[in-house]
């Protein structure tokens, strides 16, 4: 994979009766990896990535076999979760073992998916990830915790899914104003991907469901599925989240919704995708762009996200 990929000049811009937002994709660009066999025979998903007090990045990804592959592992498995450590952000030396694995408990004896970092103060962290049984049929949101990303311990699962919402993944999780914690989440109902949004008294909850935060939009890219991206709130007054939309054959693309500051109400959501994949000349690819964490790093905002299902990259974003 080449390090470049693209410069780009899109523009994503709405207006609304009170305000004017205007995204620029300012470049792309590819994420490397240098690691052990184990996750260089895999491909990538859902890289989160973070900035440490230091500078340095953190980054953990999904890690999948490839059909027909040695990965080092179960091929059956559904991901393995990698960590691992860069100075630029944008090439990283990943650690000898998965950060998380597979089982042995039962609710993610098929694989695990979809990491969310939480740093403490303290230089520890918990790791939200989603939990697949091993007949793939069912996942739930679940943690892990420890004083690194090389030591970390599952502790069960952080929020269930119900009769109404199945397979909840794909956390978001910041502390609120008033000292709570809001969870973004997807889920599955009605034969799609949504959006559903918690808050709880601690990082792990117990959750209290609010209300369904957006839904999809008729005769648009984002007309079917939706699932949560990464909130940018370097305007705390106006948080942006960077979610994944499609329509109903899973043609996945990364737009942007603002909200008010409680991230109660909707007051901006862009027309158009923000970042759409790349033509692609294999027909084994998928139509996929899917983002997972968004850092500010001296001013530059940075959004991670994962192409074809496979390969990883990084955009920077302008917003005025």
């Amino acid at each position: 994979m080449s390090d470049d990929i693209a410069d780009t000049g899109v523009k994503d811009k709405v207006e609304s009766a009170t305000l004017t937002l205007d995204f620029n994709v300012q470049a792309i660009e590819g994420v490397t990896l240098a690691g052990p066999p184990g996750i260089m025979e895999r491909d990538l998903m859902s890289p989160y990535v973070w900035q440490e007090p230091d500078g340095r990045f953190g980054l953990l990804v999904r890690a999948v076999p490839r059909p027909g592959g040695q990965a080092g592992g179960d091929p059956a498995d559904t991901g393995v979760i990698w960590g691992g450590w860069s100075d630029d952000g944008r090439h990283f030396v990943m650690l000898d073992a998965p950060s998380i694995a597979a089982g042995p408990g039962e609710h993610d004896a098929g694989g695990v998916e979809d990491p969310t970092v939480l740093r403490h103060d303290d230089g520890s962290y918990v790791v939200y990830y989603t939990g697949v049984r091993a007949d793939r049929a069912h996942g739930e949101l679940s943690y892990a915790a420890g004083p690194s990303i090389d030591r970390l311990e599952k502790s069960g699962v952080v929020l269930a899914s119900s009769k109404s919402e199945g397979n909840t993944k794909e956390a978001t999780v910041e502390r609120t104003v008033d000292g709570r914690w809001r969870l973004f989440y997807e889920y599955a109902a009605d034969e799609a991907s949504r959006v559903g949004l918690a808050i709880g008294q601690g990082e792990v909850g117990p959750w209290e469901e609010q209300p369904t935060p957006f839904m999809p939009r008729e005769a648009s890219w984002d007309d079917w599925h939706l699932s949560t991206g990464p909130l940018l709130t370097d305007d705390p007054d106006m948080p942006v989240m960077f979610y994944n939309g499609a329509t109903r054959d899973a043609r996945w693309r990364i737009g942007w919704i603002a909200f008010d500051r409680d991230c109660r109400t909707v007051v901006a959501r862009g027309i158009e995708p923000l970042v759409t994949p790349p033509p692609v000349d294999d027909r084994t690819a998928t139509d996929i762009a899917f983002a997972a964490s968004v850092v500010v790093d001296r001013g530059a905002v940075w959004l991670y996200y994962s192409l074809e299902d496979r390969r990883l990259a990084r955009a920077r974003i302008r917003r005025s």
